[in-house]
């Protein structure tokens, strides 16, 4: 039973919350060790947070994953975890998250009770209702990255949390439109009964709407980006014209082909139903959120002095 509590927990979808970190590491303070306390602080509670909710949603979905393949085989909709076991361990979960989060500061243990309410109101109710269930996922997103921001008191660029919100609603449309061509549009509905009120057109369109937002806020996040001074090295080795460059810029290439690369994985190998699988087994993806992070840390905290 240990195990199938563990695989309900979902840790493999932790890797959302490791939004938490990103204010710090585009304010340059992401190495600073006074803060690395605050921040696993804020991933772990986060992740409590997630876990419990998912287990709440999977006691609450449990007849309708057992028509999905994939989600059969949960340790709840399987009956491997008793229902009653489930409840107790959500509970604690969700009550140590947001009870703990109180210790650090009031507008962080609000953004996890805040995070914990919309967890909870999906599942109960907006997962049910056309549009405003993607909408809530990228609402869930943006909670994140405000709770690493109001952990340690740094500013946030907006161009960061509209960046944050297009991403999510791009893996989450994307997710809804995969799962129409997994199960076919009549099976897809009886899993997830809203998933019958999007016709396919409108998920096609609003699937490449999210990609192209992506790519234009976050290159609008980097240009908008504060100019800094660059380090003497690399002054000597650039033109006068690229003096002062936004270094920040240099991570586009590689969020423009991971969205280009994710609509791939959609359409052409039929995948997506579930992001964090597609992120940790298609290797092109991982390559360039790899990438990514190694350039965006040069920019930040290499090329700058």
């Amino acid at each position: 039973m240990l195990v199938g509590i563990w695989q309900s927990l979902r840790p493999q979808q932790w890797l959302k919350n490791l939004a938490v970190l990103a204010p710090a590491f585009f304010a340059g303070q992401i190495l600073n060790e006074n803060w690395w306390g605050f921040l696993i602080w804020a991933f772990f509670l986060l992740s409590a947070a997630s876990s419990g909710s998912y287990i709440i949603n999977d006691l609450l979905d449990k007849e309708k994953d057992n028509l999905h393949p994939l989600k059969a085989s949960r340790p709840i909709a399987s009956g491997k975890v008793p229902d009653s076991v489930a409840v107790l361990v959500a509970a604690i979960l969700i009550t140590f998250s947001v009870a703990t989060s109180f210790h650090f500061r009031a507008y962080f243990a609000l953004t996890v009770a805040a995070f914990v309410a919309l967890q909870l109101l999906y599942s109960l109710f907006l997962k049910k209702v056309i549009l405003l269930d993607v909408m809530t996922i990228a609402a869930t997103f943006s909670l994140r990255v405000f709770a690493g921001a109001f952990i340690l008191s740094v500013s946030i660029s907006a161009w960061l949390i509209i960046t944050t919100v297009t991403l999510a609603l791009l893996l989450a449309i994307g997710k809804r439109r995969a799962e129409v061509t997994l199960l076919t549009h009549r099976l897809a509905s009886k899993h997830r009964e809203v998933v019958s009120r999007y016709p396919t057109v409108l998920l096609d369109g609003m699937t490449f709407m999210m990609a192209t937002a992506t790519m234009i806020t976050y290159a609008l996040f980097t240009f908008n980006a504060p100019e800094v001074s660059t380090r003497h090295r690399l002054t000597e080795l650039l033109p006068q014209t690229l003096s002062n460059p936004k270094w920040i810029m240099i991570t586009l290439p590689f969020v423009i082909y991971g969205v280009f690369r994710y609509l791939f994985v959609i359409y052409e190998k039929k995948e997506g139903s579930s992001p964090e699988r597609v992120l940790i087994t298609d290797f092109p993806l991982l390559a360039a959120v790899v990438g990514w992070l190694g350039a965006a840390f040069f920019a930040v905290y290499v090329a700058v002095r």
